[in-house]
């Protein structure tokens, strides 16, 4: 996923709509207008730091003047205590962006973190670990930054990126050979070129792929272990393999080691547990 600096634009204006609205209140009511300070961000978990570059980039739009000088990077494994960088300037511009860029950190280094864990699991083997769409709405760019921070490698952006037929996109077509030839058909007819994946839920449905083609990978989903060593033996190298469908950190080696290219894990995104950030004044 390209991490286009429009899109980082877009999110905190969005998102800054959404939380300051017409004016954050309690800091316009209580705080001078030119009093300035500093605030530095504080560990007070163990993992892997992400968003930092968001944060600067959070703290550049409430503020321009905002001044941020940091000690660690994104993808820095951190502990409780440590100091990830101070940020001075107008004592109201840092209250307003203090929470977007904690909420941003903080979720970002959960993902991070697991990732990475997620990674060290697969060290030895081929297999590298995709995110999915299972993302939290209008926070999927951050979220698949995250990822990236963390070692793991981003699946398609979007709809709009990939042709994925999964399974309901399969019984709506009418089976695998209809949903092919129709997507294969578009990509024609409409002059895009876009890679198409298939999902298959069985070695027969697996059959219909490999006697078709025109895929640039195979996604085994829910297979279990024999399964899956089943199916790469009829791919024999045809194609890349992805695993998916609840696979979890404690089998994920498991069938990496089974011999496929790819795990997706929604894991990644929507099970994590946010690392514990602090903002607070330097006095």
């Amino acid at each position: 996923m390209e991490i286009r600096q429009e899109d980082i634009h877009a999110f905190i204006q969005s998102a800054l709509r959404e939380d300051v609205g017409d004016g954050d209140h309690t800091s316009l009511s209580t705080i001078p207008a030119e009093a300035k300070g500093k605030a530095q961000l504080i560990v007070k978990d163990e993992g892997i730091l992400a968003g930092v570059e968001l944060a600067k980039a959070i703290f550049h739009e409430v503020d321009p003047e905002l001044s941020v000088e940091v000690f660690l990077e994104d993808g820095a494994p951190v502990k409780y205590g440590d100091i990830a960088f101070y940020v001075s300037g107008k004592d109201r511009s840092i209250l307003t962006a203090e929470r977007l860029v904690l909420n941003c950190m903080q979720r970002m280094s959960g993902i991070a973190t697991v990732t990475h864990e997620i990674v060290e699991k697969l060290k030895g083997t081929k297999c590298k670990v995709l995110d999915t769409r299972k993302t939290t709405p209008n926070f999927r760019m951050p979220e698949k930054w995250a990822v990236k921070i963390g070692g793991g490698v981003n699946h398609r952006t979007g709809l709009y990126d990939m042709i994925l037929i999964k399974d309901n996109h399969v019984d709506y077509a009418g089976g695998i050979k209809n949903a092919l030839s129709a997507a294969q058909k578009y990509l024609v007819e409409h002059k895009r070129d876009l890679p198409i994946e298939i999902e298959v839920r069985n070695l027969e449905e697996l059959q219909e792929v490999l006697e078709v083609g025109g895929v640039v990978r195979i996604m085994l989903d829910n297979f279990d272990f024999e399964q899956t060593r089943k199916a790469l033996s009829l791919i024999a190298g045809r194609f890349p393999v992805e695993s998916s469908g609840g696979i979890t950190p404690e089998t994920v080696h498991d069938y990496a080691v089974c011999g496929v290219d790819y795990v997706s894990m929604g894991y990644l995104t929507h099970s994590v547990k946010s690392l514990d950030l602090s903002l607070k004044a330097v006095k």
